[in-house]
């Protein structure tokens, strides 16, 4: 873990003040819900003496300030941590979770290590092309490509032959460099047998809020959505080039027959619920615990390589995808999770999971600190608390749950 020197970092801030002070660079649900808390813009600039009590931009910004020689008041907040790339791009993540894994075998703790086996088969590329090729030969079938840093389904493709690859290093060969060299991505083999509401392909988007990464304090919101496909799934090869069968995300749903009125989307309760009428209370609450346990190992495994700092907090969004056994897979994890709203009940879950946020972080210090559940969020894993062993003995889980949004 590498912390921050508060000594040296923080300036003491005069007593509150109010209203809060903000800094956003958003103009959707964010700001709306600041000024609806009666909140008002900073005008300071982000100097030593800006006067300012949340910042909440995107994580280029934040950097900025974290890598500036700025003094951080006591009590200013921010919503990202340096470098969350740790556990957000795709190829640090299946790093961090590979290295975990081998660690707890080194140490003995073989059942443990058992139980990270949340992602499929991975390889980085090019890097890794050589042992992808001979694994690929091994296993066959379906496999999908996707860059390291990118968001929102781009440059995604799935493939059943190598000469597909092949054709990729071409295609995506840095021709302005006058090289070879070729974006990195990673290759998985593709989750062909996808648990189908209605015939259609979905995934689960999960939202959960790091407040500390020492102690490692863990905030899992109850609400969350399902994002679904526009067509009828179907795995031949024939049609795997269809974006609309085989991704959820929405920014691709849109270009088909998008159903404006939904969002293509389900209410995690909803999914709960339906789940439960199929295969009943136990096997889905087993389930849905073994999601909220991916959670936390996720973040656990990176907790070590992350720069915390008393000024950051970052909520992150979670990807899962559930086979049709009942086995959920982490797809990937959002540092920047899309908080612009597409409907009015995706405005309404957003809206509540900002303001749940920010009483969490208790910007306006009205929350118990000794809280274990806040207006949707539950504390699910703290480092030095009685109680929140991991990973949880009992059957008791969240996802799913009702929200309190007063």
């Amino acid at each position: 873990m590498k912390q921050v020197d508060q000594h040296e970092h923080i300036v003491t801030k005069k007593k509150q003040q109010h209203p809060i002070r903000f800094i956003t660079s958003f103009r959707n649900t964010v700001l709306d819900v600041f000024l609806a808390r009666g909140w008002v813009a900073a005008t300071e600039e982000k100097g030593a003496a800006a006067d300012w009590d949340i910042m909440w931009a995107d994580r280029e910004c934040v950097y900025e300030v974290l890598d500036s020689n700025t003094k951080l008041m006591n009590g200013q907040k921010l919503n990202h941590f340096r470098n969350s790339k740790e556990l957000c791009r795709k190829d640090l993540l299946i790093k961090n979770l590979k290295s975990t894994r081998r660690q707890l075998e080194r140490n003995g703790n073989c059942e443990e290590a058992s139980h990270y086996d949340f992602v499929p088969v991975t390889f980085n590329l090019p890097k890794e092309y050589s042992l992808f090729v001979e694994e690929f030969k091994k296993r066959g079938g379906l496999w999908i490509m996707k860059p390291i840093g990118a968001a929102q389904g781009r440059g995604i493709f799935i493939f059943s032959k190598l000469s597909d690859v092949k054709n990729w290093k071409l295609k995506y060969a840095d021709k302005e460099k006058g090289t070879k060299q070729v974006e990195a991505y990673i290759v998985q083999q593709y989750i062909s047998n996808p648990f189908l509401v209605g015939g259609k392909k979905f995934d689960l988007r999960i939202y959960v809020l790091v407040t500390c990464f020492c102690p490692l304090t863990i905030w899992l919101y109850r609400g969350g959505f399902c994002r679904f496909s526009n067509k009828r799934y179907n795995s031949d090869a024939s049609e795997i080039a269809d974006n609309l069968i085989h991704l959820t995300n929405v920014s691709i749903q849109k270009t088909g027959n998008y159903d404006k009125r939904t969002g293509g989307k389900w209410d995690l309760k909803m999914l709960r619920i339906h789940m439960i009428s199929r295969f009943g209370n136990s096997r889905v609450d087993s389930l849905f615990l073994e999601i909220q346990n991916i959670l936390v190992r996720s973040i656990n495994s990176v907790k070590d390589a992350m720069i915390n700092d008393a000024h950051c907090f970052e909520l992150y969004g979670f990807d899962i995808l559930i086979d049709n056994s009942l086995k959920p897979w982490l797809i990937e994890v959002n540092a920047s999770p899309s908080l612009s709203a597409s409907t009015q009940g995706d405005y309404t879950l957003k809206s509540n999971l900002i303001n749940a946020t920010l009483d969490v972080v208790n910007i306006e210090r009205r929350s118990n600190t000794d809280q274990k559940s806040i207006r949707g969020f539950d504390l699910v894993y703290h480092d030095n608390m009685e109680n929140m062993d991991f990973p949880r003995r009992d059957s008791k889980n969240f996802l799913g749950g009702i929200c309190d949004s007063s």
